[in-house]
């Protein structure tokens, strides 16, 4: 059984408490590992470490020097591609189909895409006259914003992780990295990484623990934290923004999300389906980009229904190395208690199951998972539960509509606003939707498609901020002006 510890300062070390907690893989709900849980004092060390390093070698490395260390990150993890791939499934339960076409490769390339996209960017500048005619020249020049908290989430451990600390360090920062409890390993193994390619002690940190009195509240209270990135529920952001407002923190929040999909009756029909059915199920639906309500024009609803109901019955359940394995487990017993819960509700509720709702019968040694079957229904109002409530599992709701204006209405009738999906072979409706569509991201005929230099965030409830390419150094960075009296 693995013992998973804090990495600080380059090294990795237990908690002076001595607490310990379990890592269970959701699959089967066995332990397979002990996770060394960090107090006040490891919390204490591993901010002062990123605070040195700031001064130290990594802030004396040239541009050209740090990018060329945050390419070698990305391969130190494409040469462990194995090992990153098996610890990912082992404490998510995702097939391996998924995690090796995703997790990973994108883990890794998002250190090389912002390494990249800083290079490039460039600084402002204005000449300003001035009353004796010599003028004065005006520019910016960007610093960086010191010591960063990453509080990352677990269902896509690696992915959110890197899409954080990749800009983080691009920009010349420290960070401090806090993992989900429930998924410790894939960023305790990026650890061994930096040490292999040469980062420098303290540049990359990790805590292990929970968010109330643990290493979450620790971390985000902390005088010497200069900077929050948190990528999670919009209750768990709430509770960051209180915890940090002493200290007057900046933060950066991609938070929850009720993302609809709009699918008109001029779309192409199988490729809605097929994508609807990414969408809605993908990683048991624990995708804060993912669908769980469907608005159908009226004239192929019952079509658009039988359809996607025969293609969530083709995904086929099981193990994580098993080839034939299109999804995983719920990550948790608890999440698994609150998903079921919905179900339930659902039915309470009035509405009918086309597919789903309940768990599904697997193998015996499975048979204590967080498993829960992919789940349609159709016939609730807009007012109900399973409508308006983020349930974060394999589900949606399919509801028709008759009028442009009628499905618009109902999708940015939430109070989430992160991303949509618009399928239609009308070129003009699609710009015209997706234009009317309250949220921050909207596929078109597609959903997951991302460029990773486009701007990535959500209104409303959804988050603060944006991430992505250059936008990410609005966060990660301290624009300066300098104004010279020539």
């Amino acid at each position: 059984m693995q013992l998973i510890k804090n990495f600080i300062n380059g090294e990795f070390v237990e908690s002076s408490s001595q607490k310990r907690f379990p890592n269970i893989n959701p699959a089967n709900n066995k332990q397979i590992g002990e996770v060394c849980e960090a107090g006040q004092e490891e919390v204490d060390a591993a901010v002062k470490a990123a605070k040195a390093a700031l001064k130290g070698p990594w802030g004396k490395l040239s541009l050209a020097e740090r990018m060329a260390m945050l390419h070698k990150i990305a391969d130190g993890i494409n040469a462990r591609f194995d090992e990153f791939l098996q610890a990912e499934c082992l404490d998510t339960g995702k097939p391996k189909s998924l995690a090796s076409h995703i997790d990973i490769p994108r883990g890794a390339a998002n250190f090389k895409v912002f390494a990249d996209a800083y290079k490039s960017v460039p600084n402002e500048s204005f000449m300003l006259d001035t009353p004796d005619g010599k003028g004065a020249l005006n520019y910016a020049v960007r610093s960086p914003k010191g010591v960063i908290a990453v509080i990352s989430p677990w269902n896509l451990p690696l992915l959110l992780m890197t899409w954080k600390v990749g800009p983080a360090l691009a920009c010349g920062n420290t960070v401090v990295v806090k993992p989900s409890e429930e998924t410790p390993r894939t960023t305790t193994l990026l650890g061994e990484v930096m040490n292999e390619v040469g980062v420098p002690p303290g540049v990359f940190n990790v805590i292990h623990g929970f968010g109330p009195d643990s290493a979450g509240e620790f971390l985000t209270q902390h005088a010497d934290v200069d900077g929050i990135t948190f990528t999670g529920e919009t209750r768990t952001g709430a509770a960051i923004i209180k915890a940090s407002a002493d200290e007057i923190c900046q933060v950066s929040f991609e938070l929850g999300g009720k993302n609809p999909a709009i699918i008109f009756a001029d779309c192409d029909l199988e490729k809605a389906i097929e994508g609807t059915t990414r969408s809605a199920f993908a990683n048991c639906g624990q995708v804060c980009l993912g669908t769980e309500r469907v608005y159908v024009e009226r004239s192929i609803f019952d079509k658009f229904v039988a359809g996607l109901k025969d293609s969530a019955q083709n995904l086929q359940l099981g193990a994580w190395d098993d080839e034939c394995t299109s999804m995983g487990p719920l990550i948790s017993q608890e999440h698994k208690a609150k998903v079921l819960s919905y179900y339930e509700r659902a039915v309470e509720e009035g509405a009918t199951v086309v597919l789903g709702g309940d768990v599904p019968e697997m193998p015996s040694e499975l048979a204590e998972g967080a498993w829960v079957s992919p789940t349609i229904w159709t016939g609730l109002p807009e007012t109900a539960a399973v409508v308006k409530e983020e349930i974060f599992g394999p589900c949606c709701h399919i509801q028709p509509f008759d009028t442009e204006e009628q499905a618009i209405e109902m999708a940015n009738d939430t109070q989430y606003g992160l991303a949509a999906s618009v399928w239609t072979e009308n070129t003009s409706r699609a710009h015209r939707v997706a234009g009317q569509i309250e949220a921050g991201i909207v596929w078109v005929n597609s959903w997951f498609l991302r460029d990773l230099r486009t701007s990535f965030g959500g209104s409303k409830q959804s988050g603060i901020g944006r991430e992505g390419g250059v936008h990410s150094l609005e966060f990660y960075t301290e624009l300066k002006n300098i104004c010279v009296k020539l």
